[in-house]
Parts: structure tokens; sequence; C-alpha cells
């Protein structure tokens, strides 16, 4: 079922409208990780001091540092654990668009579907992103106990949150977010193991760039599926 949700939205590649959204969530997405890099740079400078020196870039020098090429190579490497959140964020942003354009070509019979409003999808993901911000730091101690399973951690911490928000996303302009929630509940096993398949490319530079977009058509899919049964 998941694999067949993925390989609808890869046919799908060669829809000019789907490619339209494809190229404007692939352009938000570097804007949000570049947005997400510059805030970790402030970060570094305000705990470190402005002595601040990152691996392959030396000394951080703000914009000096965000233009230059080492730094290009460092946010690329970092983009491993900044594409978390920036999946996040994308969510909310930019799921209607994707879903739109996958309903529109092999759902084309179902109404309208009912628009969460911008200002309520933004507090929902500020506040899924701080408790997903929050776990990853707990997991830290557990890197530390497990340091070998460290990547199967991050990708099965990761995967149960991704899974879930996107999940309930899509099948909240359907059915509502009350009964959304319960329909993940009742697949909560299936949704994890999407969003594990999810969070394991956003681990990969460059290939991450298009997972949020590609998740979020899959995740629409997998919704459609999972209702009928």
């Amino acid at each position: 079922m998941i694999f067949d949700a993925f390989f609808k939205t890869l046919g799908q590649s060669g829809d000019p409208r789907f490619r339209r959204v494809l190229f404007k969530g692939l352009g938000l997405t570097i804007g949000l990780l570049v947005a997400a890099y510059a805030g970790f740079v402030v970060l570094i400078q305000w705990l470190v001091g402005p002595d601040a020196t990152l691996p392959l870039v030396g000394q951080v020098t703000w914009l000096d540092d965000l233009l230059s090429v080492g730094s290009l190579f460092v946010m690329l490497l970092l983009s491993v654990f900044l594409m978390v959140p920036v999946a996040s964020a994308i969510t909310s942003l930019f799921l209607e668009d994707v879903a739109q354009a996958v309903e529109d070509k092999h759902y084309p019979a179902l109404p309208p579907a009912a628009k969460v409003p911008f200002w309520d999808g933004v507090k929902d993901t500020v506040n899924f992103l701080g408790l997903l911000i929050a776990a990853n730091l707990l997991a830290i101690v557990l890197y530390l106990l497990f340091p070998p399973a460290m990547l199967f951690i991050f990708w099965g911490l990761n995967g149960f949150f991704l899974g879930r928000e996107y999940f309930t996303l899509a099948a909240a302009r359907r059915i509502g977010t009350a009964e959304a929630k319960k329909l993940r509940r009742r697949h909560a096993g299936t949704i994890w193991v999407a969003g594990t398949l999810m969070a394991m490319p956003l681990s990969v530079p460059l290939l991450n760039l298009i997972i949020p977009i590609l998740g979020a058509a899959t995740f629409t899919h997998l919704y459609h599926a999972l209702s009928r049964q």
C-alpha cells in the first residue's frame, strides 16, 4: 500500500501541473533550509560568541559565511538534521496545493475539499514543530547510550512524528481533524512505517530537497487507500 502510493506519486511527475507544484515546493524547501541554517549560525554565535567556528568554514562571520562555498557544503551536511523541521514546516504551507494536484488527477469525482484556515495550519505546525524539536533533543540521550543505533533511532523517532503530521493534515482536508485523528490511530503502524520511509531519504543531502513534496503527495494517496478500508 505504501509503495503503491509512492509509485503513483512518481507516476504523476510528468503531469505539468504536478511539476509546477513540485518546483514551487522545491524552491520553498530550499528557502526554508537556508533560513534554518541561518538560524543555526545565529544560535552558534549566540552560544559561543563572535569567534565561533564551524568545520570547513572557520570563523562564523554571518553573511560572508552564509554566502561561502564552504558554508554551502556544511549546510548540505547539516540538512540531514535540518530537513526534518523543514519538512514539518512544508506541510501547513504547501500540502493543500500538492494534495489538490493529486486528487484532481487520481480522484476527480471527489467534491471540493474543505480548506484549513491558513493561520490555524500555521499554529498547528508551530506547536508540532516545538514538540518535534523537544523530542529530538531528548533523543540525544538515546544517541549517547546506543551510538550504533543512532541512525535507526533518528529515523524511527522522526518517522513517527512526520507520518503523524502529514497523514493528519492530508486526512483533515476531507474528514476534519477529529476524524483524521481517529483514522490515524486505527492505522498507526502503517503510518509510522510510511513516515519512517520518508525520514530515511530526508537524511540524504540533495535528495532530501524533494522529499517533503513527494511525501505530501504520497500521504494523500495513503489517506485515500486507508479511508476505504
